[in-house]
């Protein structure tokens, strides 16, 4: 079939190379600018790029999806289908050029967790399963009618990073099989209303630092949830306040629940100064495993606590009047 492709990140390049690997035309992709990025601010290529050179695909990287150069450009290509993972959102002008419609995939069940960042809210929000959707993509953001799905087990200790890496390596699988059964016309479409099964709705925002913010005054279990949706990027976060006043950022990636009804004010600090770091919250101790002091790297609590030998940690506490969305 002939395609076109439109993605920016990492997370779409295996859905790329799936589809040029089970035969499809990809007659080109269609990807962000390149941006300047790290402290030299040198100007990096989007990974779709990177892919589509490899492979000798042509690359349009449009400033303005509604740029008419780019719209001759997109339909002088002659695609019968639009294929979309992780890119922006389509104006109509775009998403009803070809013949067979303009499907993608999306990192959720639908209808459930529609938004920027499904992977991250699921974990967050301590689910047992996701997966991926393919669905046609119409005027309304996430809503158009769901082609197929693949589900995905989401395990206790998942973070997002390895939940992302797994629904990038089934979800190109499910996407290359929804393009060959579009391709051959054996397919059938199911309104996102008759999936929903009267369950209420979850939603996946957009995640700011201020989102990343971490409150101990929460269930330990759910701490431990937000850790691992936001790990390894963007990070929950914490602010250490010294004996003087000072304030130290502290980003933390892995941690496990110590149960404990008798557990002392949220956001006090435990510690033997050489081999464990544990918070307070409500219900127990959040136990620290890896984390992040600001302008250092990341490491592992005990290499940390050596890091930081000179600092009494019996001294310090944890700012704790955060915020956590629900």
């Amino acid at each position: 079939m002939r395609i076109v492709f439109m993605g920016t990140p990492e997370f779409a390049v295996a859905s790329l190379e799936a589809l040029i690997e089970s035969g499809n035309e990809v007659a080109a992709v269609v990807t962000s600018p390149d941006k300047p990025a790290g402290r030299g601010q040198k100007m990096q290529e989007p990974a779709v790029k990177q892919c589509a050179v490899r492979h000798g695909v042509p690359v349009l990287q449009p400033e303005k999806l509604k740029d008419p150069a780019f719209l001759e450009a997109l339909h002088s290509l002659r695609a019968e289908l639009f294929v979309v993972v992780a890119f922006r959102m389509l104006p109509e002008e775009v998403w009803k050029m070809p013949p067979s419609g303009t499907i993608n995939l999306h990192a959720s069940l639908l209808p459930q967790y529609r938004g920027a960042a499904p992977i991250n809210w699921a974990v967050i929000n301590g689910e047992t399963r996701s997966g991926t959707t393919v669905f046609f993509i119409n005027r309304e953001i996430d809503k158009g009618n769901i082609i197929s799905y693949r589900e995905e087990a989401i395990h206790p200790d998942d973070s997002a990073g390895m939940l992302h890496d797994r629904l990038m390596l089934s979800g190109a699988a499910h996407l290359a099989e929804s393009v060959s059964a579009i391709a051959s016309g054996n397919y059938k479409t199911l309104p996102q209303d008759n999936a929903l099964q009267n369950q209420p709705l979850k939603g996946a925002p957009k995640i700011f630092r201020e989102t990343c913010k971490i409150d101990w005054n929460h269930d330990v279990v759910q701490l431990h949830n937000f850790v691992r949706g936001l790990s390894p990027y963007p990070a929950a976060w914490t602010t250490l306040v010294s004996p003087k006043g000072g304030r130290l950022t502290l980003k933390i990636y892995e941690t496990a629940v110590q149960p404990d009804s008798a557990s002392p004010a949220p956001g006090t600090i435990d510690s033997d100064s050489k081999t464990y770091l544990r918070v307070a919250a409500n219900g127990g101790w959040l136990a620290i495993r890896s984390l992040r002091l600001e302008g250092k790297k990341r490491m592992e609590t005990p290499d940390f606590l050596r890091g930081i030998h000179q600092l009494n940690m019996d001294e310090y506490r944890i700012f704790a009047s955060s915020h956590i969305p629900t």
